[in-house]
């Protein structure tokens, strides 16, 4: 209790801590963007082996991946990360961006990461200050980084995360943090139920496949986490976002062809922006109009 009162009455310690704590968390997103797609390849392969009648891999013949196992190593010369190597962020700076035996360069995505987890976890934790609301603010955001950096890679949004965000959330409205039961119950079903909807009416006009389901499973997460008053800005702000930087690409690289683009880093941009202020917007609209 009285750790809490310090920090509520500290703002300024509480955000310094929230940046350190940040940082090592910003490190083992890295770990997740990295790992959970390999994990999830391995586990769909074994699948289909066993569809197939195929023989599955013994325990020793797979390598043993999880978010904790192996420990950090270097992708090019496999020896392992030391402790003071693994420091987010000023590792990185301290070795150039270049492992420590093999001189091999670190993609700069690392420490980005880790930047971006700082600089927004702290921004949160500002806005909300020391409440149960910049928690469940300070999961939402990490999850959504997650999100945005496996689609860009992967187009992928893995349901270990979007279904645990749309879990979350309802826990959370619980307690009112973001929205009432209510709303979030509307707003996970409103979520999946719309992009549903477009994907069908799609498919049905052009017989093409225009979105998967992960981003009808992120929506209904974001739905269920802010309430469905919210959804039609997470929509509007992320299909905006979308269509402009999907334009901005074609001019770039001078392909005009039908080219698929991830729309799970738009949604998530769009639903922490609603999150913090999504309320404001709306009644400043509902004001002009």
């Amino acid at each position: 209790m009285e750790i809490a009162q310090f920090f509520a009455s500290n703002l300024d310690i509480f955000l310094i801590v929230t940046a350190i704590l940040a940082l090592f968390i910003g490190s083992f997103l890295n770990v997740v963007i990295y790992r959970l797609p390999r994990m999830m390849e391995q586990s769909w392969s074994e699948e289909c082996r066993i569809y197939l009648g195929l023989k599955p891999h013994t325990p020793t013949e797979l390598e043993k991946l999880n978010l904790c196992l192996p420990a950090s190593h270097c992708p090019h010369c496999k020896k392992p990360i030391r402790p003071w190597h693994n420091i987010p962020f000023l590792s990185y700076l301290w070795l150039k961006g270049k492992c420590a035996y093999c001189k091999a360069h670190i993609s700069l995505r690392y420490p980005l990461v880790e930047a971006v987890t700082c600089l927004v976890s702290v921004y949160v934790a500002w806005k909300f200050g020391f409440t149960w609301q910049t928690l469940a603010a300070l999961l939402f955001t990490w999850i959504c980084i997650c999100l945005t950096f496996i689609d860009l890679d992967y187009h992928l949004l893995p349901d270990q995360l979007t279904l645990f965000l749309l879990w979350l959330g309802l826990f959370f409205s619980l307690f009112n943090l973001f929205c009432d039961s209510h709303s979030a119950i509307i707003g996970a079903i409103a979520g999946y139920a719309i992009f549903a909807a477009i994907q069908l009416l799609f498919e049905r006009i052009t017989g093409k496949t225009g979105m998967g389901q992960g981003d009808f499973k992120f929506l209904a997460a974001l739905g269920g986490y802010l309430g469905w008053q919210l959804l039609p800005l997470i929509i509007l702000f992320a299909s905006v976002t979308g269509v402009i930087f999907a334009f901005t690409h074609m001019l770039i690289k001078r392909h005009f062809k039908s080219v698929p683009l991830p729309f799970g880093p738009y949604l998530a941009l769009a639903g922490w922006i609603a999150m913090l202020w999504g309320n404001e917007i709306m009644q400043y609209y509902l004001w002009v109009v």
